[in-house]
């Protein structure tokens, strides 16, 4: 019988992460939540989450040197995975309130406010999956946990003959009226994936989408 991947859930001070270990756990890894660089950067899969305010999650980020070693990870093509504010945080920059907080900038692109007439976006919500997916693989018809009020909302990395397109997964906010605002809901890029949506909130969709990643780790 083969060992469990291990992953580790970086804890730089992002709210209650215990929720996204378990659910880890179930996925069938070897779960570890720690602040340790050292352990960050030698499992099989890192997760990086994320709870409210961009500029908050990123000052704690840096504090725990999460962006270097994110950054080292990927350069030696290491799997992370981002949750929420941890996927917005991947972006180039993210404004709040009128004021711009620079990002890890992985991805081009600003994390800005929803413009839907309803704010947040919270509930459960279908999702526009690319072909070729792997994260979404058996689970692409599944509907998903949001709670944000921020998105992406313009996808703009340009690839050249010697990238890979990353594929992107939009959802689109909804309303009695009928209006919405699409937002990215998911990248997979290589080694680094990320959702908008809470997979360890999303009952036996979410579970699915995690063992699809632990799997592939």
């Amino acid at each position: 019988m083969s060992a469990k991947k291990t992953v580790v859930v970086l804890d730089y001070g992002s709210g209650n992460l215990r929720s996204a270990v378990r659910a880890l756990e179930r996925a069938g890894a070897d779960v570890t939540l720690t602040a340790d660089r050292a352990a960050a950067l030698e499992c099989d899969g890192l997760v990086v989450p994320g709870v409210g305010a961009f500029a908050a999650c990123m000052a704690g980020l840096r504090a725990a040197r999460g962006p270097e070693v994110i950054g080292r990870r990927l350069a030696g093509g290491r799997p992370v995975l981002g949750i929420c504010v941890g996927m917005q945080v991947l972006f180039e920059r993210g404004v709040e309130h009128g004021v711009e907080t620079d990002g890890c900038d992985e991805w081009p692109g600003v994390v800005e406010r929803l413009q839907a007439p309803v704010v947040p976006h919270m509930g459960w919500n279908t999702v526009d999956v690319p072909a070729g997916t792997s994260l979404f693989s058996g689970i692409e018809d599944e509907r998903f946990y949001f709670v944000h009020s921020y998105g992406v909302r313009d996808w703009t990395l340009e690839t050249n003959d010697r990238t890979r397109a990353p594929l992107v997964t939009w959802a689109e906010t909804g309303s009695v009226t009928g209006a919405g605002d699409r937002f990215v809901a998911a990248v997979e890029n290589g080694p680094l994936s990320a959702t908008q949506f809470h997979p360890e909130k999303s009952g036996d969709a979410g579970a699915a989408l995690l063992r699809n990643w632990v799997t592939a780790l």
